[in-house]
Formats: C-alpha cells, sequence, structure tokens
C-alpha cells in the first residue's frame, strides 16, 4: 500500500491554487491522497498568515494533526504557505509536533520533502526567496478541487504596492506576473476538465502584465482566454481602483464571456485614512471610477471590501465611510475590522482602536449594506437571469441554488429556483426572478 497523504487548505482562493498545484505533483509522484486524516501518513497544512486570526486556526489544525501522530498512523506533519514563511524560525520552538515547513516560492519541491520525510528526517525547513521567479509548467498537473463548472486562474503572484496594515509583500514577494500563453495554456486544460467559468485572481489583477511587458495587460489576456472553447464566463477579482484603465474597461464591455463584474477592494472612503493606509485613490477618485464604470456597463455588479478601525479613525471618517456606502450603492461589500500585525507599518501607529468599538463599526456597516443590497435585490424582480447551478439544497425537495453573473463562489449571493428535473451543478439555466430577499435571489426556470 503507497504512503497517504492528507491535504488541508487554509486561507484565500489564491493559496487553494498553491494546494491544487502541490496535490498535481503528490498525485504525479505516486503517494495515494486521501481527505481523512486518521488514514494519512503525512499531513500538509497549507497555512495563511495574513492575520493573526488565521495564524490561529494553521495553529489548530497542526495540533488536531498531531492527534492523529499520537493515536493514528501519521508520521509526519508538513505546514507550506504563508505562516511557515512568516513564522519559519519560531514554528519548531513553539509547534515541535511540525516535522518540516516549506515556504511560499518552494513548494514545487514537496515530493521531496514527503520522501526525507519518510525517510525519517525531522525539523528541517525549506524557505526561498520570496522574489524567486515563477515555475509556470507545475501548473498545468493541479488536480482543480472546485466543483461545478468553475476554476480560479492566479495571473500573477505577489504585490509591490506599500499598504501600511499589509504583510503580503513580506510573505509573497514583489509583484509577477505569469506569461499570458502559459495563462492561456493553462486556461484550454482547465476547459478540457469542465470548467467554464474562469475566476482570475491575483493581489491586483488590472495591474497585471505591467512588470512583464512594461504596460498593463489584462485586456488582452481577457481577449486571448475569451477564444477559448468551453469557457462560457469570465469573471475578475481583485482590481485595485487606480490601476483600472480605459482598455480593460472597453473589453469588459464588449467582450460577451466577460462577466459585468468586478471586486474592486477600496479599503475605506476618507482621504485621510487612505493616505494613512498607503493607499493611492482618493474619495473623488474612487467616485471617478466607480461611476466611469457604470457608464460603460449600466448593469455592472461591483463589490468592495473595507476595514473599519484602522488607528487613527475618527467617528468623523466613519461617519464619512458611511455615507460613502449609502451614496455609492455598492452591490456587494465585505468589512474586517482592522488586525494590527507586528511588521506592518500601521503596527506602530498612534491611537489604535479598541476592539469593541472596531466591531460596532463593522456590524454598523454591515446593517447599512444590507439596506442598500435589499433595495438593489428588489429590481431584479421581474428580470430574467442566466445563472450556473451550484447544487441542490439539503433538505429541500427539488430546490436548487445557482449563481449569476453578480454572484461570485462563496462571497457573494444566491439564486434559489425549484426544478423537478435532476440538475448538475456547472449547467447553466435561464431563471425569472419572483422574489427577492436582503441578498438572494428567488426565481423559476424561464419558459
Amino acid at each position: 500500500m503507497g504512503i497517504k497523504i492528507c491535504f488541508v487548505s487554509l486561507g484565500c482562493d489564491k493559496n487553494l491554487i498553491d494546494s491544487e498545484i502541490m496535490l498535481g505533483l503528490i498525485d504525479k509522484e505516486g503517494y495515494v491522497i486521501t481527505d481523512d486524516c486518521n488514514e494519512a501518513d503525512i499531513i500538509i497544512i497549507n497555512s495563511c498568515g495574513f492575520i493573526m486570526e488565521a495564524n490561529q486556526e494553521a495553529i489548530d489544525r497542526v495540533l488536531e494533526a498531531a492527534d492523529c501522530k499520537t493515536n493514528g498512523r501519521c508520521r509526519g506533519i508538513i505546514v507550506t504557505g504563508c505562516m511557515a514563511q512568516r513564522y519559519k524560525d519560531e514554528i519548531f520552538e513553539s509547534l515541535p509536533e511540525v516535522d518540516a515547513v516549506v515556504g511560499t516560492t518552494e513548494f514545487a519541491n514537496i515530493g521531496s520533502v514527503i520522501k526525507r520525510l519518510t525517510e525519517g528526517e525531522k525539523h528541517f525547513g525549506l524557505i526561498g526567496d520570496r522574489d524567486k521567479p515563477l515555475d509556470e509548467n507545475i501548473s498545468y498537473d493541479r488536480i482543480i478541487t472546485t466543483m461545478g463548472g468553475f476554476g480560479y486562474l492566479k495571473i500573477a503572484e505577489g504585490c509591490d504596492s506599500k499598504c501600511t496594515y499589509c504583510t503580503i509583500p513580506s510573505l509573497r514577494g514583489r509583484y509577477r506576473s505569469r506569461r499570458l500563453e502559459s495563462l492561456v495554456k493553462e486556461a484550454e486544460i482547465m476547459a478540457q476538465k469542465g470548467v467554464s467559468e474562469l475566476i482570475l485572481i491575483a493581489q491586483d489583477t488590472s495591474l497585471y502584465g505591467k512588470d512583464l511587458y512594461g504596460e498593463q495587460r489584462l485586456h488582452i489576456l481577457l481577449r486571448e482566454l475569451s477564444k477559448i472553447e468551453g469557457i462560457k464566463w469570465i469573471r475578475i477579482l481583485y482590481c485595485y481602483p487606480e490601476h483600472i484603465y480605459p482598455e480593460l474597461v472597453n473589453e469588459m464591455a464588449t467582450n460577451p464571456k466577460v462577466l459585468h463584474y468586478v471586486d474592486m477592494p477600496i479599503q475605506h472612503s476618507e482621504d485621510r485614512i487612505l493616505k494613512m493606509m498607503g493607499r493611492k485613490s482618493t474619495r473623488s477618485e474612487l467616485k471617478e471610477v466607480i461611476a466611469g464604470l457604470r457608464k460603460a456597463m449600466p448593469d455592472i455588479c461591483i463589490r468592495t471590501t473595507l476595514i473599519v478601525g484602522f488607528p487613527g479613525e475618527t467617528q468623523e471618517d466613519f461617519e464619512g465611510l458611511c455615507s460613502f456606502i449609502q451614496e455609492i450603492g455598492f452591490d456587494r461589500l465585505g468589512v474586517f475590522t482592522y488586525s494590527r500585525e507586528e511588521g506592518t507599518p500601521a503596527y506602530r501607529l498612534p491611537n489604535q482602536i479598541d476592539e469593541e468599538v472596531k466591531q460596532e463599526r463593522k456590524d454598523i456597516i454591515m446593517q447599512l449594506q444590507r439596506d442598500v443590497s435589499a433595495k438593489i435585490c428588489e429590481g431584479f424582480v421581474g428580470k430574467t437571469l442566466e445563472v450556473i447551478v451550484e447544487g441542490k439544497l439539503d433538505g429541500e425537495e427539488n430546490v436548487y441554488c445557482g449563481r449569476s453573473y453578480r454572484d461570485c463562489y462563496e462571497i457573494d449571493g444566491f439564486v434559489f429556483f425549484e426544478s423537478e428535473d435532476e440538475l448538475i451543478a456547472g449547467d447553466y439555466y435561464n431563471i425569472e426572478i419572483t422574489a427577492a430577499s436582503d441578498y438572494d435571489l428567488v426565481g423559476k426556470i424561464a419558459d
């Protein structure tokens, strides 16, 4: 019987792709993949280390894996990813249960790390240069773990921004775009495996190509990806507002495969806070970018994320943010409370905000957004939307959920509808919207 590997993937969708690549490498080298840690010889935890909460989740998983060492057949625990990169020197001391750590640029060597463990070597690390050039060939054999016809395509690694609250550059290195040809090849492979909705991700997708070609080329990448047979939808996440440019907007507006959807993290609206955050936009510039997107695509769904409770955020700053949300009317919005992270410039800022105040402000923003979203959703009643089927609801007879162009997997809402026929996840149907809630829509299959 072969050596069994259990893989635990934590954190963001960008981290998930690294996990899928490692799964492909492990499978190619003949190891047996299991989803039961109790049956595994080696447990790999691909960690997130962006904020303390994510680190704690990874630590908890390590301790769960350690129980498999004590009471099961597990012979080794490997921690990969951002926490390994960030705390490489502390992990073995604080978590002696860990046998090996692998940084964010060394996961291509996961097979050799497993071999070293099975041969008896313990407590070693493989941490490389965070700015290491990308190995673009290893992603072609990745095992896609997402279900229902969609998959993520990471078009760049790292970040050149100097946001004062963020640890990403120290974990993932400088911004490195992948070659266009490599991305098209991977997308073709994904389409052959049944992916019809392609979700483009990077720390800042709108900056794609600037480092590699001397100019932004996301619009060209979209055009080439849309030529792939089998790709029906292309969705774009993580566009920084200051890097959205006319050619990109025009391609989104005119290319029928590119969804009128953009995830555009602004983090705040008030100039004073944006400047302290190291962000490059102002309130007026944000309004200008949003107005330009809506002029080109009146039906565009704009999603954003915010941080409340940044050091020095006054009640006046917060009220300004609330008024901005009400004025703009974002279709989708997520809020994080500021996390004070060691090693970031914001860690040293005065006037840190109490956690209770942060949570209160988050709750207020979410209530505001609930009202905004409910009004927007109500406006879709009577309209027909194309929906990709996600699956049948547990415990509900003949009730399915799906996603329209307005709904990205896991972070947005659903469209609920009934069907007496058995539907397949990943198929597309036109749904006539008959009712709306705060974030979701209800409808029926159109005639």
